[in-house]
Parts: C-alpha cells; sequence; structure tokens
C-alpha cells in the first residue's frame, strides 16, 4: 500500500499524554514524535513504514516476511562478538533494507545526498527518510533480541551553515559498554551502498 500526502498536521494527540499504540514498540519520547511529525505510525515488531519521496511525503508498508527475519537475523548473529562487529553488522541490515526496498519503490537509481534540488523525489530519500527508515530497523531488530551491544538513541541534527554546513540528520547508536554514540548514516551514500558509521563527534564536523 502507497500512500502520499501533504505537509499537513503532525498527530501530537496519541503522544500528548507519552503513550504510543499498544502495537508498536517501546520507544523514546523523541522518537515517537519523529514519527508524529508526519503522521506516520511507529513500527511493530512485523512491521515497518518506509518513508520516502522527501520528508516522508510518500510512504509504503513493509511487512516483514519470515525470510526477511531469517536475512536480518542472519546478518546481527555475524556481528554477536564485539561492538564493533555489530556495527559492521547494522551497516549490512540498513544496506540490505535498501536493496529490499529499491526494485518495490523504483529507487535503485537513487542518488547520494538527494534533496529537492535533484528534482526526483519520487525516486530518492532525503536525510529525514533515511534517518526514520533505519531507526525504523533499529527498533525492529532489538524487539527481536538482535541488539546486543548498543542501544538506542535519539537521532541527531548538525547544520551550521556559517561553516558551510548543509542541514542533516541521522540515526544514532550508543555502545552499551563505552557509552560511545555512533551513527548510522545512509543520506551520503547512493543505492545499495553501505551507510556511514562514526562516531557522532566526527559526525557533527562533517559536511
Amino acid at each position: 500500500m502507497r500512500f502520499l500526502i501533504g505537509p499537513g498536521a503532525a498527530l501530537v494527540a496519541c503522544l500528548m499524554g507519552g503513550a504510543v499504540p499498544a502495537h508498536a514498540v517501546e520507544m523514546s519520547y523523541a522518537i515517537g514524535q519523529m514519527y508524529a511529525s508526519v503522521e506516520v505510525p511507529p513500527p511493530t515488531a512485523s512491521r515497518i513504514t518506509i518513508c520516502y519521496g522527501f520528508v516522508c511525503r510518500l510512504r509504503t508498508h513493509l511487512d516483514l516476511t519470515p525470510g526477511d527475519r531469517k536475512a536480518l537475523t542472519d546478518l546481527l548473529n555475524k556481528g554477536k562478538a564485539t561492538p564493533e562487529a555489530e556495527r559492521q553488522a547494522l551497516r549490512l541490515a540498513v544496506q540490505w533494507l535498501d536493496r529490499r526496498m529499491g526494485p518495490i519503490l523504483n529507487t535503485t537509481r537513487r542518488v547520494a545526498r538527494a534533496d529537492i534540488r535533484h528534482r526526483d523525489d519520487a525516486r530518492n530519500y532525503d536525510c529525514y527518510d533515511t534517518t526514520r527508515n533505519a531507526v525504523s530497523l533499529l527498533l525492529v531488530l532489538r524487539e527481536w533480541g538482535l541488539l546486543r551491544h548498543h542501544t538506542i538513541s535519539d537521532p541527531r541534527y548538525r547544520g551550521t551553515l556559517i561553516f558551510g554546513q548543509t542541514p542533516h540528520n541521522t540515526a544514532v547508536l550508543k555502545d552499551r559498554a563505552s557509552g560511545q554514540e555512533w551513527v548510522l548514516d545512509l543520506w551520503p551514500k547512493a543505492y545499495g551502498e553501505l551507510p556511514d558509521v562514526m562516531t557522532v563527534e566526527r559526525w557533527m564536523t562533517e559536511n
């Protein structure tokens, strides 16, 4: 099922009391607001709403099949030994989602760092789309018990125009042992490529 929306009002009512739909996975208030701001339901253990078309103007449901679960479980099991290995496995998981959705959404020719200037929003993700999609995937993986070394932090934002930084946000992981936060950022990459993984501190200085 595919949806097209305008920039209408945010769906905040369900979050005013700190509540989310009963079927949704647990998440922070900030992450809940990320979904509410574009009127997208949070993920469940078996369904993700995939955002594309810039600021989630287009979206479709992905109902995760037993085959999807096996593929993702196999990827994450390869990274269970160490935090570094898990981050690499999560890069592969985000890449898997990009490739899984490409033929469905016609995003197989999407470009790196896409924004409104590319005038091809129906075939691309902006950073708000990639952030929501990555966070949704992380929430599902956590629900399945596959995040052993990391928790899910709130997305981070950067954009200091006087220093030449393009406004940008990203999904963030937190190492359980060290407390170090790491970004998981697909937006700077073209279709099928591995997302960036780097410390938040380094990411904040990038353009």
